[in-house]
């Protein structure tokens, strides 16, 4: 019974891993789209002195969704920013309890974004603020971020697990 919820586990991880990885190859691609607007825009510009209306305000939108988008994978892969100055003279053992003190730090982040980006979504849609020169609604942007949110609180839960994993095997195996 123990090895099934192992299993279900296991297949609900890899299940979460894809989608993670898929929606930061969905990030990257936005940020290609960006630039390829932005490209248009400075040659339409410098050829026939009409550039891309509202090129700034798709790149504020597009880079923060892949910046979101970016957010989960970076915190699955270890690829997050970390602060080598507590590490250089630390054991391995400091290092892991670090590692697991910083994922249950992006569960609380992630839990709180969420909730407060969910307020704001909400705002955005009530007040039906747009753009200046394009007029998309801005809680479109909203959507993409807070799904990233709800991802990173599903890798900050997975590598909490997996990265405490090795303490609970050494406090079992100690009894």
């Amino acid at each position: 019974m123990i090895s099934f919820a192992k299993d279900r586990w296991a297949g609900l991880i890899g299940l979460a891993h894809k989608v993670i990885t898929a929606w930061a190859l969905i990030g990257g691609l936005v940020l290609v789209v960006v630039v390829l607007i932005n490209a248009y825009s400075i040659l339409a510009g410098a050829i026939i002195n009409k550039p891309f209306p509202g090129d700034f305000e798709l790149t504020e939108m597009g880079v923060a969704i892949a910046a979101f988008c970016f957010l989960p994978y970076c915190q699955l892969s270890g690829a997050n920013v970390t602060a080598d100055i507590f590490t250089t003279k630390a054991g391995p053992t400091a290092i892991a309890l670090m590692n697991v003190l910083a994922s249950m730090v992006a569960i609380v982040f992630s839990t709180v974004l969420i909730w407060r980006m969910g307020v704001g979504l909400s705002d955005y849609i009530e007040y039906e603020e747009m753009t200046g020169i394009l007029s998309i609604p801005l809680w479109w942007a909203f959507v993409p971020a807070l799904f990233s949110i709800v991802l990173l609180l599903v890798a900050a839960i997975v590598t909490c697990a997996d990265l405490s994993s090795p303490f609970k095997s050494q406090s079992s195996g100690q009894s």
